[in-house]
């Protein structure tokens, strides 16, 4: 089985550029096709938290803020009706981490019929860690991916979320320090997702950004493997063109690290079902 849990639904946009946000039934269903055209057996949306709301009270950052305009049950009625439908998709959320409001945020997820929920780290110290120069230009790349790596290990302990996606994104760049310090990170942090029992994402994301690499890195998932850490795939995709782009890429090193199962969710539940 092959899946793609995360995509944002999105209308057709102009030539290189996003389109807007779309929810409908009918978007969805094109999501959906491109989906059985690429040989992926199901798909789930996992919308950006601060574009609701909702969470109004959580969203600092000025770029995050700025999309803060939709409604939350809108996005979920959507999929529900398309799970109604009869359609392979699933309900999800890209959820940010907020230090220190974990209860507040628990809170505020707790009324949805989420099939599970994507913890990512975008913002540290308030900067937006994919876009240059800001934080990049104030403090080094040593501490860049130590506070990187906090955040993400927080999340991941915080009973919040199920999968961590595009877990190495602190990589888009192509900024690392030593060798040695990206080892201990990786390996430090594959003890937390253990501990934690969440799931990584191996997502094709990365291809398409400076790094043009796969999230996460071989040897991060590889340390995820040897510690029973599962795993689930995805393209992260804004358009619906995107579904299911490079998985053969992705399936490639998940089996090169080990990876002989997908993990499929339902209801925050998850079971294991091979790979394809």
């Amino acid at each position: 089985m092959i899946v793609d849990y995360h995509m944002h639904l999105r209308e057709p946009g102009a030539a290189g550029e996003e389109g807007p946000v779309a929810n409908a039934v009918e978007v969805v269903e094109r999501y959906v096709e491109e989906a059985g055209r690429k040989g992926v057996d199901e798909i789930g949306f996992a919308e950006h938290l601060y574009y609701f709301r909702q969470f109004e009270s959580l969203v600092e950052h000025p770029y995050q803020r700025a999309r803060n305009e939709h409604d939350l049950d809108d996005y979920c009625d959507v999929i529900v009706e398309a799970k109604r439908q009869g359609l392979p998709v699933k309900l999800g959320l890209e959820v940010d981490y907020y230090a220190g409001r974990e209860r507040e945020l628990a809170d505020l997820l707790a009324p949805y019929p989420w099939d599970y929920l994507l913890g990512a780290v975008h913002v540290v110290d308030g900067e937006m860690v994919e876009v240059e120069p800001g934080l990049w230009a104030r403090v080094p790349v040593e501490e860049v991916w130590r506070r990187y790596f906090v955040g993400l290990r927080s999340l991941a302990r915080s009973g919040l979320v199920d999968v961590l996606a595009h877990p190495d994104l602190v990589k888009i760049f192509r900024e690392r320090p030593s060798a040695e310090a990206v080892a201990l990170h990786y390996e430090e942090t594959a003890d937390a997702i253990e501990a934690a029992g969440v799931a990584i994402e191996v997502s094709t994301a990365g291809l398409r950004k400076p790094v043009a690499e796969l999230y996460p890195d071989a040897d991060f998932l590889s340390a995820c493997r040897s510690r029973g850490v599962a795993a689930t795939t995805a393209s992260d995709a804004h358009a619906a063109d995107d579904v299911g782009r490079d998985f053969d890429r992705a399936v490639e090193l998940l089996r090169a690290a080990g990876y002989e199962t997908v993990t499929v969710f339902e209801a925050r539940r998850a079971r294991q079902v091979p790979l394809a």
